[in-house]
């Protein structure tokens, strides 16, 4: 099982992080370690002083693929969910000033929380899917799948170029503005049109 994460999805999460818009598609992927599942506490590393949430809307793939056309997207994938993607904010921005890899910053263990998934037939994904993300039931994160700059079927087609889709799979789709540091008694709750679906606990 294969985690990919999607970055620079959304143009505000981009702006409030000081970057550039650009329509170039591009992703990293996490180890399997980093899933943390079943709503359990995440306990913040030694070695950040600065760990942030990122809310995003999760695809399973459904089907092993290669090359897949975005007209054939939708076939592989039939249930979506939400996680979200823990970064260690501090060391990334160490990293990124080296033009050094992300897997310290981003794949660590359990940087992954994953909620309960949703059959794609429930949502309106013509209208766009709400999600959110609350702390200590304060609203912090909210966006529609539709502000993506690269669609669920986009996402799919150009990981798929690169690397083969099997089933189980998990694909991070992007996150809105609102990222924030979180702290230790923190409980974070991310929702998919205002249907709670994942709860973790920061210690």
């Amino acid at each position: 099982m294969k985690i990919f994460c999607v970055g620079r999805n959304y143009r505000d999460h981009i702006k409030e992080l000081g970057g550039e818009t650009s329509e170039e598609f591009v992703f990293f992927m996490k180890p399997e370690t980093a899933l943390l599942q079943r709503n359990r506490p995440f306990y913040i590393p030694p070695w950040t002083n600065d760990l942030q949430y990122e809310t995003e809307l999760v695809l399973k793939i459904c089907k092993n693929g290669k090359y897949i056309q975005e007209k054939f997207a939708p076939n592989y994938y039939n249930e979506i969910g939400i996680g979200i993607d823990f970064t260690a904010r501090d060391l990334q921005n160490q990293l990124i000033s080296r033009g050094l890899p992300w897997e310290k910053c981003k794949g660590f263990d359990f940087s992954a929380p994953i909620g309960q998934f949703l059959p794609k037939k429930q949502l309106d994904l013509e209208k766009g899917i709400n999600f959110s993300l609350k702390i200590n039931d304060e609203l912090r994160q909210s966006g529609n799948s539709r502000d993506m700059i690269h669609s669920f079927d986009k996402i799919i087609s150009e990981i798929s170029k690169f690397i083969t889709l099997k089933i189980g799979d998990l694909i991070y789709t992007g996150t809105p503005a609102g990222v924030e540091k979180v702290q230790i008694g923190d409980r974070l709750e991310a929702s998919i049109e205002n249907q709670p679906l994942l709860s973790v606990a920061i210690k």
